[in-house]
């Protein structure tokens, strides 16, 4: 695949493609087979998956179409075993901790379906929930004939606020507090070191969306302590599509179930997760490749690079609209940024999706647009296969789209 020049004078030493990383960015970008006419700022939304990783899975499959029954009866429980057991030492947890779910939002339906509520119980979350899991919290409140309680956070709300809020919000019948590790519409972490101790103590479970923060964030899930966590393999640990894990705490593992019955169900968990029937898993038994691909290029030097050109990135788009790089709202350990956008643009989430797909295609940018609480954002996302020329074109364009 071919890369931009270099920047430089001819009688000048060239400056590298991409110096947040280095001189050897061309080769890592060479690792995923992306469009090259188009600046990929939107990593978040769903991922990037390298060759490498894309070749093991097709090797998966060929394994599968080459002897089907070899391969489902005799060859997929221990593979599925062994990937599990990769992706649970990447985690720090043991392997009967954890379950390979579709996606994180697979994971919050699980445990929903699984969990004890009755009438009259409340569910809590915050107005940064992911539209799925809100989704997700109604169904099955209103099937328990439960109630959710949605907690208001401001975007600039510091720790002590967001706890304070959150502890406002729970009662003598609050059973279930859903919050997120990383906030998909607005790019923050939630205290999660400080409020899961405070719920459980007063006796309430929490489950964690953990969408974004497995391959972003350095995770401490036995620490944490959540009853149940769930996260994305194949956002920032760039696994194929379809890969998530859900993480359960030792006294909810025998009560939770798959979504669809199975032979597996007697094995209980995590067993009954992998038995599902006659189904491509070839994602999940490719995520200890994806693991090794972003580890072999130093995985600190991965998460530094990604924070600090979201960063950058977000400063240049936002001085293209005028906007004081001071006031900008900021997480400094996460690799998306948001990018507040004049009022009354994409305000709404039919809006921003307009916006969206405009930029997408006069402008050969894929970015988020999102709307929360009635405020849009553009929301750049940062891997290393990005590079600042990458934001230099959103900046360059995005005025003219306004």
């Amino acid at each position: 695949m071919s890369a931009a020049p270099v920047v430089g004078e001819p009688n000048e030493p060239a400056e590298p493609l991409n110096p947040l990383w280095g001189e050897d960015w061309a080769e890592v970008r060479a690792l995923w087979p992306l469009e090259s006419t188009v600046a990929h700022l939107n990593h978040g939304s769903f991922g990037a998956v390298p060759t490498p990783v894309l070749e093991d899975q097709r090797s998966w499959r060929l394994r599968m179409e080459t002897n089907p029954v070899r391969f489902f009866a005799r060859e997929l429980p221990a593979a599925l075993e062994q990937a599990r057991g990769e992706v649970s030492e990447y985690l720090g947890v043991p392997p009967d901790s954890t379950a390979f779910v579709r996606n994180a939002t697979t994971g919050v339906s699980t445990v929903f379906a699984s969990f004890p509520l009755e009438p009259g119980d409340q569910v809590l979350r915050t107005t940064h929930a992911y539209g799925a899991v809100r989704i997700a919290a109604d169904r099955w409140a209103r099937r328990a004939g439960a109630e959710v309680v949605t907690v208001d956070i401001p975007l600039s709300a510091d720790e002590d606020e967001v706890s304070a809020a959150i502890a406002a919000g729970v009662n003598g019948r609050t059973r279930l507090a859903v919050l997120d590790h990383v906030t998909s519409p607005t790019a923050r972490r939630l205290p999660l070191a400080r409020l899961v101790p405070e719920l459980k103590h007063r006796g309430v479970a929490v489950l964690v969306d953990g969408a974004h923060a497995l391959g972003m964030l350095d995770l401490d899930l036995d620490g944490l302590g959540a009853d149940f966590w769930t996260g994305n393999l194949h956002k920032w640990a760039c696994a194929p599509w379809g890969t998530a894990i859900l993480h359960v705490s030792p006294g909810w593992r025998s009560r939770l179930l798959p979504l669809v019955a199975s032979w597996g169900e007697p094995l209980g968990f995590p067993g009954a997760f992998e038995d599902i029937g006659t189904e491509d898993m070839s994602a999940w038994l490719s995520a200890p490749k994806a693991l090794r691909t972003i580890q072999h290029l130093d995985l600190d030097r991965v998460r530094r690079h990604n924070v600090e050109l979201a960063i950058a990135g977000q400063v240049e788009v936002a001085a293209a609209l005028g906007l004081d790089p001071g006031a900008l709202p900021r997480d400094p350990a996460v690799s998306m940024q948001l990018v507040p956008l004049p009022a009354g643009v994409a305000s709404t989430v039919d809006e921003a999706s307009v916006l969206q797909e405009r930029i997408a295609t006069e402008a050969a940018v894929e970015v988020a647009v999102t709307s929360w609480n009635g405020h849009g954002f553009v929301r750049v996302s940062a891997h290393i296969y990005n590079c600042p020329a990458d934001y230099s074109r959103l900046a360059r364009e995005l005025p003219a789209l306004l």
